[in-house]
């Protein structure tokens, strides 16, 4: 197995609709914004690509995928399609790692997206929805929200969570996304703003949930005698994991804790796992990556995150999947002040501010969340995190963290039943 690298990334604008645009413009905005970051690359050192979009129900397009590699004049080079609900992009990303790793390429394109306003917001629900058991979850329910409802509950039940907590997610990650350009919701929240807005799906509010978008990414990896040829600021992929789990959460077994190096059995007395509260699949996936990336402390180890947090809720239960603190503790984790960004004033005080900043960039619920371009997002603002390079595309420093040798991508779809976490670090 061979080291890959990360050359380049490029995004879209995230934008609530794109009506001036096709899927394939959209995808070429990003592709574009890759290649012209990385000038020696020329376009016929791609040896193959693959692509991701979550439904083919948006765009009324089957095999839009071909569409948009045709469009890159990337025919007639290797290609697949990659589709996994909301991890597709963070398996889209591993697909294009897996390429270059078995030496079948040496240059590999990821590129995802999703066009989500080309049908009205009912409908864009119903299409998601479609994504859990259509045989029993979907027909009496069929909504996330109301899943991720029920699972929140079920947290603040069992762990003492409160609204509060959740509430500062969604502070911290709208005031983040405020210094990024490419976000769809640039806001200065309070916590009393988000708890008087709309309510959803109690606890959760407007502001607690992720919103519908328009929204390409590309990814450039590459094996490590072109990545050095390409650029002096490459980015190694160190470690991949996915974890999967049963699509009904009534079919998922309760045992054990899979403990994480940093944790012991004492630590988890009578706590039924996986239950609603937590991501048994996110926790496995966890775990591969940093077995094969050398971490054991992941509070200590990794410089910061960027995770699915399509809701505030599932945030607070990935602090704990990834052994970011003890299952039950992901609201004191928050609370504390750990995921937040050091240099930015959110009107709030926290006593361990910034220790491991969770996504700086905005995460979903501020960036938005393109599905099929989602993971492949996170990989790109994680990349110009770890080159340090975020002034020269957000066009201000203030989002660029002083120490970010070490970060970590998150990906999840369902109610947890595909999770992709992937570890990237400086690579020079």
């Amino acid at each position: 197995m061979r080291p890959v690298y990360m050359v380049s990334g490029g995004v879209s604008k995230f934008a609530k609709a794109r009506p001036d645009a096709t899927f394939q413009k959209i995808v070429k905005e990003s592709f574009d914004y890759a290649m012209n970051d990385v000038p020696k690359l020329k376009h016929s050192m791609i040896d193959g690509s693959v692509v991701s979009y979550f439904s083919d129900h948006f765009t009324r397009q089957l095999m839009a995928g071909i569409m948009a590699t045709d469009y890159l004049g990337l025919c007639p080079k290797p290609n697949k399609r990659i589709e996994g609900g909301g991890a597709t992009g963070g398996l889209c990303f591993q697909a294009g790692w897996e390429a270059v790793a078995s030496g079948r390429m040496n240059v590999c394109a990821a590129f995802g997206f999703e066009t989500m306003s080309r049908v009205p917001t009912w409908k864009g629900n119903e299409f998601i929805a479609l994504a859990s058991d259509v045989n029993f979850d979907y027909p009496v329910g069929g909504f996330y929200s109301g899943y991720y409802a029920m699972m929140v509950n079920r947290h603040m039940h069992e762990f003492g969570t409160t609204v509060e907590q959740l509430a500062m997610v969604s502070v911290k990650n709208h005031m983040n996304a405020y210094g990024n350009p490419y976000a769809q919701k640039r806001r200065k929240l309070t916590i009393a703003d988000v708890r008087n807005s709309a309510m959803v799906a109690y606890p959760l509010t407007l502001l607690d949930i992720c919103v519908m978008s328009d929204g390409a990414a590309t990814c450039i990896l590459a094996d490590e005698e072109t990545a050095f040829k390409l650029t002096d600021h490459p980015v190694k992929i160190t470690g991949v994991g996915t974890g999967t789990d049963m699509m009904r959460m009534a079919d998922r077994p309760h045992g054990e804790v899979i403990l994480a190096p940093n944790e012991k059995k004492s630590d988890y007395r009578n706590l039924k796992y996986p239950g609603v509260h937590s991501f048994r699949a996110g926790r496995s996936a966890g775990l591969q990556a940093y077995k094969m990336a050398g971490i054991t402390d992941p509070l200590k180890q990794i410089d910061f995150v960027e995770l699915h947090d399509a809701y505030t809720s599932s945030e607070i239960q990935t602090y704990e999947d990834l052994a970011l603190c003890k299952y039950g503790d992901g609201g004191k984790f928050v609370e504390a002040g750990y995921p937040f960004m050091p240099q930015i004033d959110y009107g709030m005080k926290l006593p361990m501010k910034g220790t491991l900043p969770v996504n700086p960039s905005g995460g979903l619920i501020a960036c938005g969340h393109p599905v099929g371009a989602t993971g492949l997002m996170q990989a790109v603002f994680a990349f110009w995190q770890i080159q340090g390079s975020i002034k020269k595309h957000y066009g201000s420093p203030e989002l660029q963290l002083k120490k970010a040798n070490r970060g970590l991508i998150h990906s999840h779809a369902g109610t947890g039943t595909y999770v992709t976490v992937s570890i990237m670090e400086r690579g020079w």
